[in-house]
């Protein structure tokens, strides 16, 4: 047995465990900020049909679709099944997924109230987010940047809709 090739395991297996931790903490950093920039330049749809009806007229716009779930809707059959419709649409498009846990987070960072808005409407339906891409100023920042690319490495190692998962501010 070579010690060497034992040691050097031995830090791959340390190091790649903190390094994988950064890393998703970078993305989810990454997330957040492109959520934030994009929802100021009114480019997020909110909604799982709204997403829907907006891939189905123009899917080249998309450049992201966000698919939030807690651990409470698991066990919803038909959201389960608009999440595989979306993510089959997505990868016949080329638009990055990401699968994201933490609707609260989401809810917050969004800044969205549970009870719905002051005029009563009800709250929206944070399950399913797209990040679009204006024709007049594309999105061209770092975060869109990082999230692309851990996008492209999940899919690099077989993960087709990497998991993610958010963290209280």
């Amino acid at each position: 047995m070579d010690y060497f090739t034992d040691f050097n395991m031995t830090l791959e297996k340390l190091f790649g465990s903190n390094s994988t931790e950064k890393k998703m903490e970078t993305v989810s950093q990454a997330l957040e900020v492109l959520l934030v920039a994009a929802q100021r330049q009114d480019c997020l749809t909110v909604g799982v049909y709204e997403s829907a009806k907006l891939m189905n007229v123009d899917p080249d716009s998309v450049v992201l679709c966000v698919l939030a779930t807690d651990e409470e809707d698991e066990g919803d059959i038909a959201l389960q099944i608009h999440f595989t419709l979306l993510q089959a649409f997505c990868c016949d498009n080329g638009i990055n997924i990401l699968r994201v846990a933490g609707m609260g987070c989401l809810a917050e960072l969004l800044e969205e109230d549970s009870t719905g808005d002051k005029n009563g409407n009800e709250p929206r339906d944070l399950h399913c987010i797209l990040v679009t891409n204006p024709q007049v100023q594309p999105l061209q920042s770092l975060a869109l940047d990082n999230i692309s690319s851990f996008c492209e490495e999940s899919r690099c190692s077989n993960q087709w809709v990497p998991c993610l998962e958010m963290h209280d501010r």
